[in-house]
């Protein structure tokens, strides 16, 4: 099957926003800063530049060199984090948490979105140098959210007691899971690289950062991708400031509100909710919210409670205590790294649509937004049937009974389309009326009902006989409806549901090499491709 784009609001898998945002709708431009244009770049590179110190990079470039002590980083990674010292150097960032073996496919996605934008650039604008960036969500506390993957429709799971940052957590119990996955994967070449890759990272790592960085770094190093913990408590000094603005006038809560009430004019929803105080306490396992009331500063579900003195002073001891929650986690991003712009999926990018007047309120550039590329891995198998069957690949991204529906009457030998005998029937009525306007007015009214119950008569008697001849060509949609569950597994995209595993088994690292090939992030549009 050959490359095919498709525009996203023909997939119905975006939302209204995301859909405007990408054809400029006149009513999204107050919440972004600048398009994702190659053009752009200069400006937004020029803005970042005045605002982002010397000092800032070189906390940066010492506090990278650490956390790759756990790996052993490319070359060209090596040269990416020193070039960071230099005023024009900047990122090319996307997050994302720390997913058992990566996750979904879209972690892929989004990786060789910031690789490719960062060598587009490279090329447009020589005189600059453009790092991608991964920054690992070490922080988040969800751990239900990425213990597990899914190989072949089965949910592959890490099961175990969890608190606090996903990052700190041992890698204690993965053997048992990599047990599972050596079934899974089988023994042939690219089955062993797997299962190499797998006890590398979890069972020869300590903590889940460490496995994630060096997992990423195996994949991706050969491309220069630099990977970024936040947990830090050197880059989160320079992130002081923007804490004590927070507990003491709760600045994201007013801005944050006042973007969203103007979303929601729009006719937008709101994605996350900003509280009062947007940020959690971090020690010894946990992580809690903070909240203010009284004039004190308490963590939640715990016994701790602080002064207004006595919380920037932990602050200023501890800042790595303290860490952003969704909404204030983009600007610590944008606070620490020379980063022009942001590339993340719908969801992501919706959040950030509220942050814009709150970057404005504390002087932080507002990065340049990217939805990320996303895709639809086609092995030739099924796109063979396809074609046997006469079904366009963009026929599947309907929803499973509608696409039953026009396939019938694709392939029926029998017309399923009463529209010759409505418009027979209501020229009929026409006639019917005409005398009825002779006569009185309820005798109109009893031709308006009789016509009324006559279409409704033919509207059943269609889907009667659409029922019917979906019994009769019962075979055929089954067919179909195999090959979309297997492109569209629990009847959502691929690439939210199906681990890259699944796909190295076939291709190993030739999947990666046509990813990098094929993803142009720039092109704005769904990709369908052939593998």
């Amino acid at each position: 099957m050959p490359k095919k784009l498709l525009p996203y609001p023909e997939t119905d898998y975006f939302s209204a926003l995301i859909c405007d945002y990408l054809s400029q709708e006149a009513g999204t431009k107050s919440f972004y800063h600048r398009f994702p244009k190659l053009e752009n770049f200069k400006a937004q590179a020029e803005e970042k530049k005045a605002s982002f110190s010397e000092a800032h990079r070189n906390i940066l470039v010492a506090q990278l060199k650490q956390q790759y002590a756990c790996c052993s980083p490319s070359e060209a990674t090596l040269q990416n984090i020193e070039a960071l010292k230099n005023t024009n150097t900047f990122t090319i960032t996307t997050g994302h948490q720390l997913n058992l073996f990566t996750g979904p496919l879209y972690f892929l996605y989004k990786i060789f979105s910031v690789i490719n934008l960062s060598e587009t650039l490279n090329k447009k604008y020589p005189e600059a140098h453009f790092v991608p960036v991964y920054w690992m969500a070490t922080e988040d506390h969800d751990f239900a959210e990425i213990n597990y993957f899914k190989l072949h429709g089965k949910k592959i799971t890490w099961d175990r007691q969890a608190s606090g940052p996903v990052g700190e957590l041992s890698t204690e119990g993965l053997q048992q899971v990599l047990d599972i996955l050596k079934r899974e994967w089988g023994q042939s070449d690219h089955g062993k690289k797997l299962q190499g890759l797998f006890e590398a990272a979890y069972l020869q790592k300590d903590t889940l950062t460490d496995a994630t960085r060096y997992l990423a770094n195996e994949l991706f190093k050969a491309y220069g991708l630099v990977i970024l913990d936040g947990n830090d408590a050197e880059l989160k000094k320079a992130f002081i400031p923007y804490v004590e603005k927070e507990l003491d006038q709760q600045w994201s809560y007013e801005k944050v509100s006042e973007t969203t009430k103007k979303l929601e004019a729009e006719g937008y929803p709101e994605q996350v909710y900003p509280r009062e105080i947007n940020l959690f306490y971090i020690k010894d396992g946990l992580r809690e919210r903070i909240i203010k009331k009284d004039g004190r500063f308490y963590i939640n579900e715990t016994q701790l409670i602080f002064s207004e003195a006595e919380i920037k002073a932990e602050l200023r001891a501890h800042p790595e205590r303290f860490s952003p929650n969704a909404l204030l986690r983009p600007l610590y991003q944008e606070v620490v790294l020379p980063n022009l712009c942001y590339v993340g999926g719908g969801g992501e990018l919706a959040y950030w649509f509220q942050l814009k007047a709150y970057f404005e309120s504390v002087s932080v550039p507002f990065p340049v937004l990217l939805l990320r590329n996303s895709a639809l891995l086609v092995p030739e198998k099924l796109s063979q049937k396809l074609k046997n069957l006469d079904v366009p690949i963009e026929k599947l991204f309907r929803k499973p009974h509608e696409l039953k529906t026009w396939y019938t009457h694709q392939i029926s030998k029998i017309a399923i389309d009463f529209s010759p005998q409505r418009e027979h029937l209501q020229q009929q009525f026409k006639d019917l009326y005409a005398l009825a306007k002779k006569t009185d007015a309820s005798f109109v009214g009893a031709v308006a009902a009789q016509e009324k119950k006559q279409l409704n008569g033919l509207d059943h008697l269609e889907k009667r006989l659409l029922k019917a001849q979906k019994r009769n060509l019962a075979d055929q949609l089954e067919r179909l409806s195999a090959i979309q569950t297997t492109l569209f597994p629990g009847g959502s995209l691929q690439e939210r549901n199906t681990n890259f595993s699944e796909f190295y088994l076939e291709y190993g690292n030739g999947l990666l090499e046509q990813l990098k090939r094929e993803l142009d992030p720039l092109e704005l549009q769904f990709l369908v491709l052939g593998v």
